[in-house]
């Protein structure tokens, strides 16, 4: 995966092979546009493929995760930014055109979140509104600030939340209380996230980051080959049958157990000593 400055956020590579983005315009509340979403969606792709990455980490500098779109039409700051993609027509001058940038662009950054096998942390040090509400929901694990603040809001404009948001609440919240979060336009604290089931964690914000790369170094440090296909088995499970299940699962321990990393599990427990799984 590659490493530096980017059009809105930055990358960094820490051991045991942590990804950390870094959303870096916190004087617009790191609001993002169409052409910082795409280069997102490459670096995650990027990451994807690499072997040396094992766990994703985004989070957001100053007072915001990320407050939404950013709708000022300014440049980003700090231009010397690389761009992975090239910019293309941003779509929304008509209804087919709003229906194509969501598909193809919006949507697609939480798509491809989703469809890591490699596990993400979203750690939430403050507004996380919209786009950035439900980039932090599609992530694995979700830990905020105390003081964070996490909701939709579109309704405030007369407008939808039509990045998936209402998908992700229903799956985290169930249909009662999305419907009260999104129809009265809740924009909750982190430790009123925490209480409703939005995140894993609430912790000072001066821990967050610390405390999000040591749950990465936890995850990392486990069985790559067998975490990443339970994951996909997990969030198979939300959306399919008891029976489709089993057979889901018991396709994927084929693989699992004949990979070396169940026998070293299998010898580290005989021999009372901590695993080293080599994430291969």
């Amino acid at each position: 995966m590659e490493t530096g400055t980017f059009r809105g956020f930055e990358v960094a590579l820490h051991d045991p092979g942590i990804g950390l983005i870094t959303f870096n315009q916190p004087d617009r509340l790191n609001g993002m546009t169409q052409g910082m979403k795409r280069d997102l969606v490459e670096v995650l792709t990027e990451a994807q493929m690499d072997d040396a990455v094992r766990v994703l980490v985004l989070t957001g500098s100053g007072k915001a995760f990320s407050a939404g779109d950013d709708i000022s039409g300014r440049p980003l700051d700090g231009s010397t930014g690389k761009q992975l993609v090239p910019d293309i027509g941003r779509g929304h001058a008509d209804p087919i055109g709003t229906y194509s940038a969501l598909r193809a662009i919006s949507q697609r950054l939480n798509t491809t979140v989703r469809d890591l096998d490699k596990l993400t942390i979203a750690a939430i040090n403050g507004f996380a509104i919209q786009t950035g509400m439900s980039l932090a929901l599609s992530c694995d694990f979700r830990i905020a600030s105390e003081d964070a603040r996490i909701g939709s809001g579109t309704l405030r404009f007369g407008l939808m939340p039509d990045e998936g948001g209402q998908y992700l609440l229903v799956q985290l919240l169930g249909v009662a209380k999305a419907m009260d979060f999104l129809m009265r336009n809740r924009i909750v604290t982190g430790r009123e996230a925490l209480e409703l089931g939005l995140v894993h964690e609430a912790v000072p914000s001066g821990r967050l980051l610390d405390r999000a790369l040591e749950l990465a170094r936890e995850l990392a440090e486990g069985p790559q080959v067998a975490m990443r296909m339970l994951k996909r088995s997990i969030y198979n499970a939300a959306e399919t049958s008891f029976a489709g299940a089993l057979d889901d699962i018991a396709a994927k321990t084929a693989v699992t157990d004949h990979h070396p990393d169940a026998r070293e599990g299998i010898a580290a427990f005989r021999e009372k000593r901590k695993a080293r799984f080599n994430g291969g």
